[in-house]
Parts: C-alpha cells; structure tokens; sequence
C-alpha cells in the first residue's frame, strides 16, 4: 500500500480504475506473496506467503498512515496497477485465502505475474494516447486485447506464462511508440537507455526526449532539468533529486516511480499523476 489514498496510478490510471490499485478490494495480496528483507525500506524480514506482521484481519495496513516513520518506504513506493483486485475479484471470484486456505499457494503465485500483465497493460493504454504513435496504435490495439485476455486466464494458465517474452515482444512496440514521440522533439535528444547514472550531477540538464529507458538514475541529481517527452520506462528514480524539474509529458512515467523521488512544489508533474505527500 502506498501512503496515498489518491493513487492514479499514471498517465492512464485516471480514465482506467482496472489499472491503478483498489486496496479495498484486494486481500492484502501484497502484504503476503512478495517477500522483503530488512533494509532502508524494510523494518523487518519477510519471506514470500507469510502475512506481513502488519497486515490486519480486513486486509488492511495497520501502520498504512504511518508507513515511512514506521520503516516501511518501500511499502509507499509499491505499485501493483490493479493486479491485486485483478487476482483477488476475478481470477480467484472473490474468495480470499484465508477462507480457502487451499489457494493460497496458487494466488500468491499468481499476483506477481499478474502484476507484470498490468504493468504492460498500463504502458500500452498510455501508447495509444500519444497521437505521434498513431503508426503503430492498430499493432498496439492487438497487443492490448491480447495481454487484457490473458489477464482473464484461469490461474494456472496464468502462472504458467512466459513473461519475459511476452513483455519482449510489447516492449518492441512501445520503443516504437517513444521514438515517434521523441523524434518531434527539437534538436537531437540524448540517448542514456540503460545508462548508470547513480548519483549523476544532472542538474539544469536538458533532458528533453530522452531516452532514460532502464537508466539507473538512484540519487541523481535532476533538479530543475527538462525531462519533457523524455521515456523512462524503466528508470530507477530512487531518492532522485527532481526539486524544480520538468517532467511534463514524461513518457511511461508511474507513480511509483515518482513516490520513490524526491520533489518539491516547483516540480512539473504529468496532469494525470499525483504529487507525493512526502515532498
């Protein structure tokens, strides 16, 4: 659970609920499959299929308004992008685990494949808001009912899927969609795809159309840096500085990219995002 009751959940999170989470709705799937270890973003260790010693009878977080002075960051910064409710309402109909104790293995095996088909489910829907994409909208379209289908699977079909190259075969379409996007953007943008950036002084840079894809950009300092149109699908932006930058348009921006950043009143967040409370 992240430590915002407003979660959009990105770009296309507002006009699609299905893709931004539902706690209310899910039985605290998060809180049991994933597994944490003790760190600056966990208090505690936590073995995947154990209930966090946090997580109350309702499903609810006990400490949710209190997660980051309580030691759990990494809670707030957590995004499943609907997979919760996905796995909890539909592919298990409403019966959680601990009245069937028997799905319990199954359901927690589900969740984190889940989570990655609406993940892509979340970038695709944004891929066909970007006009520039219009070329390969009709290719993304088939993507889209393909993975939507998927994720209506039964749980062993589901658990059984090939992710990595189902997410290899829409990330083709999605770079496509970016360099469309990119190449309106004036000048000649930088390439940084992959790039270790780890406490880069990136202050005031130009950013602009970029590619920032999978960049690890942990404790860069971005503040007041254009990232207009920039992609950053990918990028590690914990403890990044975006004090006063730019990210209007950002493309493939997630919220929890954003709650894992550090930013101000002057950053320039993406409309449909939200500012986190912690700035």
């Amino acid at each position: 659970m992240t430590d915002r009751d407003d979660h959009p959940g990105g770009p296309a999170g507002a006009d699609h609920p299905d893709l931004r989470a539902d706690c209310a709705s899910c039985f605290g799937l998060c809180c049991v499959a994933l597994p944490f270890a003790r760190s600056a973003d966990f208090a505690a260790d936590k073995p995947a299929g154990q209930p966090c010693g946090n997580l109350r009878p309702d499903f609810r977080c006990g400490i949710h308004t209190r997660l980051r002075d309580s030691g759990y960051q990494g809670c707030t910064v957590f995004d499943c992008f609907g997979a919760g409710q996905k796995v909890s309402q539909v592919t298990f109909g409403g019966v959680d685990w601990r009245q069937a104790p028997g799905t319990a293995r199954s359901m927690f095996a589900v969740f984190p494949v889940m989570r990655q088909l609406q993940e892509l489910l979340r970038y695709v829907t944004e891929a066909l808001g970007l006009a520039a994409a219009r070329p390969v909208h009709k290719e993304l379209r088939k993507a889209r009912s393909r993975v939507d289908a998927l994720t209506r699977g039964s749980a062993e079909s589901i658990a059984a899927l090939d992710v990595d190259a189902l997410r290899g075969e829409v990330n083709a379409l999605l770079l496509r969609a970016s360099e469309l996007v990119r190449a309106g953007v004036p000048g000649r943008p930088r390439d940084h795809r992959g790039a270790d950036l780890m406490g880069a002084r990136l202050a005031r840079a130009d950013l602009r159309g970029a590619s920032l894809r999978g960049a690890l950009l942990v404790a860069a300092d971005l503040s007041g840096a254009d990232l207009r149109e920039a992609d950053l699908i990918g990028a590690d932006l914990r403890d990044a500085d975006l004090r006063g930058a730019d990210l209007t348009g950002a493309l493939f921006l997630t919220q929890a990219q954003l709650d894992a950043a550090r930013g101000d009143a002057a950053t320039r967040v993406p409309p449909a995002l939200g500012r986190p409370a912690h700035w």
